[in-house]
């Protein structure tokens, strides 16, 4: 689960986990894994519907990155196994802002993952989250941050963030669930946030400037938007 960020931002992590090798050497290693896997990808953007589009890894590799590099638009659904064809995983992808057309409140999405076997391993899947990939969210939800990996029922501090997420890992036996396992309470992710919270720290010394706030079509509070409408009419062309 996420916090102080959109569903987006699993899209990096999720092309690395199950779409190259680099970070999935199962992809390599696993014959299971061999065909690879289906990517659902959802235009958020559209409200009419549930406008997506399917795309098989790693025969349309460069059509998913050309899509997920917007985490804006366009977001993981659903990846299924191309071997199974067992859906391995579900991602949230409402995003409020679209449906409301106001702010209502960050997305704060979660995603489910099924590992082992014919999936990725527990620690492909965690591994690209130590990145700490700037993706949208922080204060009031219109600043770009650093995603950290943090342990479950962490606070958010700095600048109401930084972007956050958490894991659970659980065990099925005969269909029942065992008690949850903390995936980043672990040493190594302590070296991980220290390095994500100096990223944070960077590019919030850059303010409102270029890349550490959103767009103006991803503001998520209304009053800068309501204030540029009231400066367009004040602009005047020079003759």
């Amino acid at each position: 689960a996420a916090d102080k960020t959109d569903p987006g931002a699993y899209n990096l992590p999720l092309y690395l986990a199950f779409a190259d090798p680099m970070y999935n050497s199962g992809l390599i290693l696993s014959p299971a894994m061999s065909k690879g896997f289906r990517f659902v990808i959802m235009d958020v953007s559209y409200t009419e519907g549930d406008r997506v589009i399917e795309l098989n890894s790693p025969e349309e590799l460069y059509d998913i990155a050309a899509l997920l590099r917007d985490n804006q638009r366009f977001v993981v659904e659903a990846i299924y196994s191309r071997t199974t064809e067992e859906i391995v995983v579900s991602v949230s992808t409402t995003r409020l802002h679209n449906i409301a057309g106001k702010y209502t409140g960050k997305d704060d999405p979660v995603m489910l993952v099924r590992v082992q076997g014919a999936f990725p391993a527990t620690g492909e899947v965690l591994a690209p989250f130590n990145i700490g990939h700037y993706v949208a969210g922080f204060m009031r939800g219109s600043h770009t941050g650093p995603l950290m990996p943090v342990r479950s029922n962490s606070s958010i501090s700095y600048f109401d963030g930084p972007p956050v997420v958490s894991c659970q890992a659980f065990c099925v036996n005969k269909g029942i669930f065992t008690e949850p396992a903390d995936a980043f309470d672990h040493p190594y992710w302590d070296y991980v946030r220290n390095r994500v919270s100096q990223k944070a720290t960077d590019i919030r010394a850059q303010g409102f400037s270029g890349a550490a706030m959103l767009p103006y079509s991803e503001l998520e509070y209304g009053g800068i938007v309501e204030k540029m409408k009231k400066l367009e009419t004040k602009f005047k062309v020079r003759g």
